[in-house]
């Protein structure tokens, strides 16, 4: 019986985290900056993401979803590694970051999930692309804060 109760007390736990961690990425996520700073990074990284947000949102086709995924995967690790490197002299991730980061990884997670359960992954593949335009937001205006709003390609990789 104390079996039981320690189970249920756990999933109910891990369900009310997971909520308040999603609640508090959503409040990151409608942070408004004065212009769009995201499209200088995608330009000058060759970022997919826009790309894919686009696909899903206007296409009612079922689209290719792995190789989607795998492209916004790519797009991560290049916004967090340019997020910790990039006009950021701690070279440490923010707590906004690291909340946006994990709500990424959970979000990749319980996507495959729903792919398992025969779920629709359309609306799981949209948030991603919310997080990664955030992201190159951060980003780009810190690149722009920075006074580089001049460089281009491989110069936003030397860490100003």
């Amino acid at each position: 019986m104390t079996m039981i109760i320690s189970t249920l007390i756990l999933v109910f736990s891990s369900a009310l985290l997971i909520f308040y961690m999603q609640s508090v990425g959503e409040r990151i996520l409608g942070r408004e900056f004065d212009r769009e700073y995201f499209r200088s990074i995608v330009a000058a990284n060759r970022l997919e993401f826009p790309f894919v947000k686009e696909a899903v949102e206007q296409f009612d086709v079922p689209g290719d979803y792995t190789r989607f995924r795998m492209m916004l995967r790519c797009d991560f690790l290049a916004l967090t590694y340019l997020l910790k490197h990039t006009a950021n002299r701690r070279h440490r991730y923010s707590l906004e970051d690291r909340v946006l980061i994990w709500n990424y990884k959970l979000i990749s997670f319980l996507m495959s999930v729903r792919r398992a359960l025969g779920r629709e992954e359309k609306p799981a593949m949209i948030q991603l692309t919310r997080i990664l335009q955030y992201f190159a937001n951060v980003l780009g205006k810190r690149v722009s804060d920075a006074g580089a709003g001049s460089l281009f390609g491989p110069d936003y990789l030397l860490g100003l």
